[in-house]
């Protein structure tokens, strides 16, 4: 009786096909997202295009980004899990591939290619000189090779990576002393928490302040627990009418201070006299300045400015009028020339609409600061823009937060929300 044939598993005929066919559709949908130019509440898009960039990234070098993490970690510029730094390395190249302004440095030559460039140079007088005969011979040189093993070894120099580690194990020591000097705290009172909390059970519109408004689902953007982290324009522009009615009301007591309606009192902070711009205005300012409808030049100390990069990235620029400076403030350290230029561009025009002379530009510079906080995640820009104009607003020289205060402050957001009012000293 003839046996049957047995047959292993085998690969489907059109299987490789099928998966060359997904490939190919991941990336035109990741691509596809990139190029939407929605509002940044569009969080479940940019969910999916992180979550696939962020698995393309580890298929590509998943021990190379594992290494990479663990060198930051040890020289202290990172902080975070290894799930958070592949989530950030991939919004950080997503925010590089969509700023315009992206430069690359040049490699630095290698020494072959020196040494070709010197010897292909007719104006270079090196030459490389022939190679001179030994006048000792063979045996000899084996003797003094072997006595030279035989001495005792010396003391081997400090590697680079040595002493690199130990400057930047002084630095985070002397970091370590000024921060806990100035550090924020790390939780906010009992009673403060629990009215944050009734605030996030609350549904429709929660506050208002001037003319913004904020509702439930706007304000869960500020919850550190919640599932969406990125703040959209509503966020974003009523904390930039909080600092502006501060302003205003510093001052209008500054003025009643000089009339002598009211005394000076000690130790009290003195805002500055700020101008705040919606987060609509860099869209129009940037396309063109008669967009603006501006009918007003108002002289001020500084005028803060939310920029949105491409949908994707939140940052502040700043035109600083006491300082003669235009300031741009990125937590991703981007360095954005186009701000720069395009403020320039503003303040031309706007002068000479309302002044009818061009502007003096004289001792003015445009402002990037290196020590500028720097978020470790792909969603916590907003926060960090927002706490960038609240320090302005206050002529701080110096930012005194960072990553591991996002937690605090974006509960203290939320109740600043509520209150329309912003955080003071008295209220801890």
């Amino acid at each position: 009786m003839p046996t049957r044939q047995k047959y292993g598993k085998q690969k489907h005929i059109h299987m490789d096909q099928h998966k060359r066919k997904v490939e190919e559709h991941n990336l035109r949908e990741l691509e596809r997202l990139r190029n939407r130019r929605t509002s940044l509440s569009d969080d479940m898009d940019m969910e999916r295009a992180l979550k696939y960039a962020k698995k393309e990234l580890a298929a590509k070098g998943g021990n190379q980004l594992a290494k990479q993490w663990e060198v930051q970690k040890a020289v202290g510029s990172y902080h975070a899990d290894l799930d958070s730094f592949a989530g950030f390395q991939s919004y950080k190249q997503m925010v590089l591939e969509q700023s315009a302004e992206k430069f690359s440095v040049p490699s630095s030559p290698s020494l072959p290619d020196l040494a070709r460039s010197v010897s292909s140079s007719s104006k270079s007088r090196l030459r490389l000189a022939p190679l001179r005969r030994s006048s000792f011979n063979l045996e000899r040189t084996l003797q003094i090779a072997h006595q030279s093993l035989n001495e005792p070894r010396p003391p081997s120099p400090l590697s680079f990576d040595t002493l690199r580690l130990a400057d930047r194990q002084k630095d985070r020591e002397i970091e370590k002393r000024i921060r806990d000097a100035t550090r924020l705290p790390t939780k906010l009172p009992p009673h403060v928490l629990q009215e944050i909390k009734l605030l996030r059970s609350k549904y429709g519109i929660v506050s208002r302040a001037g003319k913004e408004q904020v509702a439930d689902t706007d304000l869960s953007r500020l919850d550190p627990g919640g599932t969406l982290h990125w703040l959209n324009d509503e966020i974003i522009n009523f904390y930039g009418a909080l600092v502006l009615e501060r302003s205003e009301r510093f001052a209008a007591n500054k003025e009643n201070l000089l009339n002598g309606a009211v005394k000076k009192r000690k130790g009290k902070v003195e805002y500055l006299n700020v101008h705040y711009f919606s987060t609509f205005f860099w869209p129009k300012v940037e396309k063109s300045y008669k967009d603006t409808r501006l009918n007003k030049w108002t002289k001020k100390d500084a005028a803060l400015i939310p920029v949105n990069h491409g949908n994707v990235h939140w940052t502040l620029a700043a035109i600083n009028f006491r300082k003669k400076r235009i300031e741009s403030y990125d937590s991703m350290g981007v360095h954005r020339p186009n701000v720069y230029k395009t403020l320039r561009y503003y303040l031309q025009e706007e002068h000479m609409d309302k002044k009818k002379k061009p502007f003096d530009f004289n001792g003015w510079v445009d402002h990037y600061d290196q020590d500028t906080p720097q978020q470790e995640n792909g969603y916590d820009c907003g926060v960090f823009t927002c706490q960038f104009m609240e320090s302005l607003s206050r002529g701080v020289d110096e930012f005194v937060f960072g990553q591991d205060d996002m937690p605090y402050l974006r509960d203290r957001m939320t109740w600043e929300i509520g209150r329309s009012r912003l955080w003071e000293e008295s209220d801890e």
